[in-house]
């Protein structure tokens, strides 16, 4: 059976990250990454869509998801920071943050989460809240891209501080937050209360197969050509296709790869594409953090570059991955889990651009690697590549400066 209410539903994710040797392109024509100097007003439009805009969603988050009457009945801060849901500080007005410092803020009643929906200061959450016989409620709700693609820095509190756009929202637990509307069968709330904080499986409402996948980082994109895990196109692709297929949002959406023809009047999708990419690709991949140990810095740079072979695939001059060249490559090339790219039209996965690396573990497109220390390993095992102790060591402390 076809899950169509399924999580057809789920969030979005902007952009991802892999690739192998693949000429097809989707049906619709969408920009590519370029060096191009970027447009300051068309970036600021951008930010406004990826933080607010929920491109109409709010149709089946409420009407169909019901996820309004669970967050009024059952939402609590305590219960959306539990399950990863974090609050922009810079939209809370100083009253609202003195009242929490001294304690005078209850966090766990549902109504404080409709007063921040309010203030629109959750992250990746837009609310329409009403005043009904003289009290402030909830009769919508609908989802950004900013749900999955950005952070919080914690400067004010845990869950709370300035936003951080294109951090990987690998705290946020997706299927426990969709799990809890009553429009879901028992058997598939099983499924999404399985994927654990920081994964999502952006194909299960299309063919009912149960493969997640990190969410990525979405900054440090500009000049990558292809930006899921499988390559199967660019940014405004994938951005059509999670807008229109997951976030349930009111636009067109078509590739003949996948069968997929979704039309809506008015389209609320397309025309903001342009701007939205333009603001993914001023997102710049945060500074690691300064390192003392530089010898070993220059030796896995070396290890890198030479016994390690990681520059065959992550070229340092083609943003650390190989897909600007059109290459993609299959799993048992670098011993990775196929189940998730036999689900795709490519079939294969794209070398992922290293950026950022320091700061989103885990790591490979299912996880499977918790530390940069087990990517190493993992690929001195598959590889053969015979690398030492040291050298493994040396070239993560490489990898922890991209």
């Amino acid at each position: 059976m076809r899950p169509k209410t399924y999580v057809t539903a789920l969030v979005m994710a902007a952009a991802l990250a892999t690739a192998a040797c693949d000429d097809s392109q989707p049906t619709a024509s969408f920009e590519r990454a370029n060096p191009r100097p970027l447009d300051p007003a068309l970036v600021r439009q951008g930010r406004e869509i990826f933080r607010h805009s929920t491109f109409g969603d709010e149709a089946f988050w409420t009407d169909t998801a019901r996820m309004h009457e669970v967050i009024t009945s059952a939402v609590s801060p305590a219960v959306a920071f539990s399950v990863g849901l974090q609050v922009d500080a810079e939209a809370l007005p100083q009253s609202l943050k003195n009242a929490i410092v001294a304690g005078q803020v209850d966090l766990k009643a549902p109504a404080t989460t409709v007063a921040l929906l309010k203030l629109d200061a959750v992250l990746g959450l837009h609310g329409t809240v009403r005043t009904i016989n003289g009290r402030d409620t909830l009769v919508a709700v609908g989802i950004t891209c900013a749900l999955c693609h950005s952070r919080v820095d914690n400067s004010f509190a845990p869950g709370i501080g300035r936003r951080l756009d294109g951090w990987a929202a690998r705290d946020l637990n997706v299927g426990a937050i969709v799990a809890l509307s009553p429009a879901i069968s028992p058997a598939l709330k099983d499924i999404l209360r399985g994927w654990g904080p920081g994964r999502y499986d952006p194909r299960i409402n299309r063919d009912g197969l149960n493969t997640p996948i990190e969410i990525p980082p979405a900054y440090g994109l500009r000049h990558v050509t292809k930006e899921t895990y499988t390559g199967e196109g660019p940014v405004s692709y994938w951005n059509a296709y999670v807008a229109v297929t997951q976030m349930h949002g009111r636009g067109n959406f078509r590739d003949d790869r996948l069968g997929i023809d979704v039309r809506s009047d008015p389209d609320l999708v397309t025309p903001l594409l342009p701007a939205l990419a333009e603001y993914q690709f001023s997102l710049e991949t945060p500074a690691a953090p300064a390192r003392s140990d530089s010898a070993a810095v220059r030796r896995g740079r070396a290890v890198f570059n030479g016994q390690g072979t990681c520059a065959r695939c992550h070229i340092p001059g083609q943003a650390y991955t190989d897909v600007g060249l059109g290459r993609l490559h299959v799993a048992q090339e670098t011993g990775m889990d196929p189940a998730y790219a036999a689900r795709t039209t490519t079939k294969r996965y794209r070398s992922t651009p290293l950026r950022g690396l320091w700061q989103h573990a885990p790591y490979f497109h299912d996880g499977s690697a918790a530390t940069l220390e087990d990517v190493a390993a993992h690929y001195d095992r598959v590889l053969e590549l015979g690398l030492s102790a040291q050298q493994r060591a040396d070239l993560v402390a490489f990898l922890k400066t991209l």
